[in-house]
């Protein structure tokens, strides 16, 4: 029996989910889109017949549906979780999980309460890459980890997106917009961050949008927009990470390195399923590049919800799940409390690796 899906949520990333979810995972079910505005989930739902496209109500009262999948803005998070959880249903939320801690440990208190499934993006480590990279990691290739960097740098969204206003808002910024596919990816190779330290500014109070028919429109910038971490991992691996929205000319760093005793791992762009992988050890002359292990190297939104799907069905524990996703909430509030005091921030709340995907003979990119 298919697990039932409801999408919440007809913004810019819906259409990636109602394509996947509606055509790549046999064991799911795409059931509807809700929006407030009707007519935005018309549209997007215009090419998938048999989706059907209802109220927010309407959605949250269905008896034909499983799982929420809601790609609201970060601020209603939170609020629509809290209703979905309300109406019996489990729910996989966009990242970040919430905006705020309080907001995260109600919402997976109230599901435990309930028995339903928290679930969160990003599943972009559930890719042909990122597991790879987790094969690599864990059959010994680099020795020991010892240290790692990790770098998203770029000048804002306001230079390509129409409606920037949200990503320099409460919940937004480089480190609750791009952050999460970094941390995220980073727990399931090493696993949980026990401690860290964290600075952060605002460099620019207001932006201007170039582009577009908002052009010369000005932003009012809530949040910070350059941020950097040294994070220290419970496996006793310490890793620098700077995200930011101010590097106007542009970064030649490597997404993500892993240092170990024996060698040193380049991890592609977290925020892919595929990418390169490049490898080389300590007496190596250059790097190698490996191979994808593992399938899913296209873009493969709701994974995440095809696994928690999946292992609702045979009763074991998803891997995109939201004790992770609330790690890494409070690993990025730990990295702003941190800059406030000038203190090292000790993270309370741990979470489990999670478990690798299995491994495929050969290749499959679809």
């Amino acid at each position: 029996m298919k697990t039932r899906i409801g999408i919440l949520g007809a913004g810019d990333v819906s259409g990636i989910y109602l394509k996947n979810l509606s055509q790549l995972f046999p064991n799911i079910e795409l059931r509807a889109i809700a929006n407030r505005t009707l007519a935005r989930a018309q549209e997007k739902a215009r090419e998938f017949p048999g989706v059907h496209v209802l109220s927010v109500e309407e959605l949250l009262d269905s008896k034909d549906i499983d799982i929420v999948v809601n790609l609201t803005v970060p601020s209603q998070h939170a609020n629509l979780g809290f209703a979905v959880l309300g109406a019996g249903k489990s729910l996989y939320q966009e990242k970040p999980l919430t905006a705020t801690l309080e907001e995260g440990e109600k919402l997976l208190s109230l599901a435990a309460s309930k028995g339903l499934r928290v679930g969160s993006a990003p599943d972009t480590f559930l890719g042909a890459g990122l597991q790879t990279c987790r094969k690599l990691i864990d059959d010994g290739w680099i020795g020991r980890p010892i240290g790692g960097s990790a770098f998203v740098l770029f000048g804002g969204h306001e230079h390509w997106h129409p409606n920037p206003d949200y990503f320099y808002q409460v919940g937004g910024g480089p480190l609750f917009d791009l952050g999460p596919y970094y941390l995220t990816a980073l727990v399931s190779l090493l696993g949980p961050v026990k401690e860290l330290v964290g600075t952060a500014k605002t460099t620019h109070p207001t932006r201007v949008i170039p582009i577009g028919p908002r052009r010369g429109q000005i932003l009012s910038v809530e949040v910070p927009t350059h941020v950097s971490g040294i994070l220290e991992f419970a496996i006793g691996c310490s890793v620098s990470i700077t995200v930011s929205y101010d590097v106007s000319g542009g970064s030649s760093h490597i997404p993500i390195e892993i240092y170990g005793t024996e060698g040193t791992l380049q991890i592609p762009d977290p925020n892919t399923f595929g990418g390169v992988i490049r490898f080389r050890r300590r007496r190596d002359g250059s790097w190698s590049e490996v191979p994808h292990l593992f399938g899913y190297a296209e873009n493969s939104r709701g994974l995440g919800v095809a696994d928690m799907a999946a292992a609702m069905a045979l009763g074991l524990a998803h891997r995109a799940n939201g004790e992770m996703a609330f790690h890494v909430l409070e690993v990025m509030h730990g990295i702003y409390r941190s800059a406030e005091s000038g203190r090292v921030y000790t993270v309370k709340n741990l979470c489990q690796r999670p478990d690798p995907l299995l491994e495929k003979a050969a290749r499959d990119d679809t």
